[in-house]
């Protein structure tokens, strides 16, 4: 028998893959961090040069291996290092999200946030924001039977 939500909900804390800039966000994670900002430990971060570079494969592959959430972070928009890398991210993220419609899961399961390296509490206040709305989803559907 499958425990209800509220049930789950109490004990379950959320898994979420975040795949973080280089130059920006992951620079915002480590704001955060030397700020002491408080924010939940839900977060798995991946670091990558550029938003543009992570692949929707990558995103799948994390919802199969069992993150309950996605969440891709970069540059402000015009503010990219390598010029339009966060406006590819934009177009590949719409598609990624058309995706999880056609997959059955809800769109709040993947996040795109644009963070710079001089943002370390909106880091911090993202995480909460993000976990926190996962939390009340619950867990993801596509986890594997025996993936905890």
């Amino acid at each position: 028998m499958e425990p209800d939500k509220n049930e789950v909900s109490e004990s379950w804390e959320p898994r979420i893959v975040m795949f973080c800039c280089n130059w920006c966000s992951y620079a915002g994670a480590d704001g955060a961090g030397i700020g002491r900002f408080q924010q939940p430990a839900s977060m798995r971060i991946i670091r990558v040069m550029c938003s543009s570079r992570v692949d929707p494969v990558h995103v799948f592959s994390a919802f199969l291996e069992g993150a309950d959430a996605v969440m891709i972070t970069g540059c402000h928009l015009g503010d990219c290092h390598y010029i339009n890398g966060n406006e590819k991210t934009l177009v590949k993220f719409n598609f990624m999200r058309s995706m999880l419609k056609e997959l059955g899961l809800e769109e709040e399961r993947l996040q795109l946030n644009w963070i710079s390296a001089s943002e370390g509490e909106k880091f911090a206040e993202v995480v909460r924001k993000v976990t926190e709305q996962i939390r009340q989803l619950g867990p993801c559907v596509l986890k594997p039977e025996g993936v905890a």
